[in-house]
């Protein structure tokens, strides 16, 4: 069973990992998105997939934001500070967030080729790419990342996801390359401007 955070963050992950200063959202923005939280998980419980006619939620960016602002800050990785989603249309996505790169650059050694052994402190990293569903299974294909507006290889933001989407269950964290499967019996997202749709 998916715990609440983890299925947000897959959500979120779906949904994305743009640029723009942290934001202040409602508490109000923050319960609405829980509340479709709770609605996605019940829903994706009550139904296997396929046997019944699709059911849609309608989630914005600004919900899915206040949320990890008001009732996820606990459950967010350490290291990782004002994490921001945007659904940017027609299935591209983008997101931010201010990053601790000592934790990354310190988990092994350090070659001098290597750009991690050069980078320090908590930093912004942004990440822009297109998210493709079909029938329960998700793929996203990154476009671009960069850390403090520099741009970086697709293998420097591989090893800041594979980081801190570590679990006791998969040490290795998500390629981002991988496919996975969408949580909840979700079939679908549908990524517009600012919202997308989940279909169940």
């Amino acid at each position: 069973m998916l715990s609440r955070w983890t299925f947000a963050l897959l959500l979120s992950l779906t949904l994305a990992v743009s640029a723009g200063a942290a934001q202040r959202y409602s508490k109000q923005d923050a319960d609405r998105f829980d509340a479709k939280l709770n609605r996605i998980v019940e829903q994706g419980k009550a139904v296997p997939r396929g046997k019944a006619a699709p059911r849609t939620i309608q989630v914005t960016d600004a919900e899915l934001n206040a949320y990890f602002q008001h009732h996820a800050k606990e459950q967010i990785p350490p290291g990782i500070v004002d994490p921001a989603i945007n659904a940017l249309g027609d299935g591209r996505v983008g997101g931010r967030a201010v990053v601790d790169l000592d934790a990354v650059r310190k988990q092994k050694p350090r070659g001098w080729l290597d750009p991690m052994g050069y980078m320090t402190g908590r930093v912004p990293v942004t990440a822009t790419g297109t998210l493709t569903t079909k029938d329960g299974v998700g793929r996203f294909t990154l476009e671009s990342a960069d850390v403090s507006g520099v741009t970086v290889p697709k293998t420097l933001l591989q090893e800041l996801v594979s980081y801190y989407s570590r679990t006791p269950e998969n040490p290795s964290g998500i390629n981002m390359d991988d496919p996975f499967e969408l949580p909840a019996n979700i079939r679908e997202i549908r990524v517009g401007k600012a919202q997308s749709t989940i279909v169940q």
